[in-house]
C-alpha cells in the first residue's frame, strides 16, 4: 500500500505482555528487526500485565542486551487496557505505536502507517481478514457499530492493536478504562479533544503460541457498564 514511505523522526514502540513467555523474544526481535527501517530513533516499552509465566524475566533479560528496550511490570494484572496506556504513557518521542504481544500483526505494515500521520493526528488499523472465529467476529461488528454509534469513534475496528499517534495528542489525556473498553474511550476522548483520525488495512495474522485471554464474561459486562457511562458523560 505505501508509495511514500519516509522514516519518523522519532518513535516509542509499545506492548502489552501478559502470560507472553512463548512470544515476547521473538516479538522483540520482530520490532528490533523492523522499526531500524521505520524511524531515524527508537524505544520499545514491553509492559508485563503481572504474568504468572516468564514473560517478565524473558523480556528483562532480553533488555538487558539492548538499551533502546524498557520492561515496566505491573505487580498485579490490572487490564489490557491499563497494561496499553502505560505503555504509551512511559514513551519519550514524538510518536508512540502500539500492537499486541501476541504476534498477530506484522511490525512492518508500520510503514503504511506513517505516510498519514503527516496529515492525521491518529492513524488506526483494521485487520483484513481477521483471524478469529465466527462469534467473536459477530461480536466484533455489532461492538464496533455501538462505539460509532454512541460515541461518534468514525472507525470500522476500534479495537485493532495497531494505532500509531502523535505524541502531542496524548498529553494530558486520562483514561478511566483499563479493561476491554480502553480502546474506545481512547479514540472517542480524541474525537472530543477534535484529533483526525485515519484508517488504513492491516493483515492480521493467526495466533501461533500462547493462550488468547479474552472473551470472559465479567470483562465484556464491565465493559458494556464503561461504554454507557462515558456516553452519559460525554453527552453532557
Amino acid at each position: 500500500m505505501n508509495t511514500s514511505f519516509q522514516r519518523l523522526p522519532s518513535l516509542s514502540a509499545s506492548f502489552p505482555a501478559h502470560n507472553e513467555e512463548d512470544n515476547v523474544e521473538a516479538m522483540l526481535e520482530s520490532l528490533l528487526e523492523s522499526l531500524p527501517q521505520l524511524a531515524e530513533r527508537f524505544e520499545i516499552i514491553v509492559v508485563d500485565d503481572g504474568s504468572r509465566d516468564r514473560t517478565y524475566e524473558r523480556a528483562s533479560a532480553f533488555a538487558e542486551r539492548d538499551p533502546r528496550i524498557r520492561v515496566i511490570r505491573h505487580d498485579v494484572n490490572r487490564g489490557y487496557g491499563a497494561a496499553v496506556w502505560t505503555g504509551l504513557a512511559a514513551g519519550t518521542m514524538d510518536h508512540a505505536f502500539f500492537t499486541d504481544g501476541d504476534r498477530q500483526f506484522e511490525i512492518s505494515q508500520l510503514a503504511d502507517l506513517i505516510p498519514l500521520i503527516e496529515d492525521y493526528d491518529v492513524v488506526v488499523g483494521y485487520r483484513q481478514n481477521r483471524q478469529d472465529n465466527f462469534v467473536r467476529i459477530a461480536n466484533a461488528h455489532a461492538w464496533n457499530w455501538l462505539i460509532r454509534t454512541l460515541l461518534h469513534v468514525p472507525v470500522r475496528d476500534v479495537d485493532c492493536a495497531f494505532k500509531l499517534f502523535r505524541r502531542d495528542v496524548l498529553r494530558d489525556l486520562h483514561i478511566a478504562s483499563g479493561g476491554a473498553m480502553f480502546s474506545a474511550e481512547l479514540l472517542a476522548r480524541l474525537v472530543a479533544r477534535g484529533a483526525r483520525i485515519v484508517e488504513v488495512p492491516v493483515r492480521h495474522l493467526p495466533r501461533e503460541r500462547g493462550t488468547s485471554s479474552g472473551g470472559n464474561p465479567r470483562v465484556i459486562a464491565r465493559a458494556f457498564r464503561e461504554l454507557f457511562a462515558l456516553y452519559g458523560e460525554l453527552r453532557a
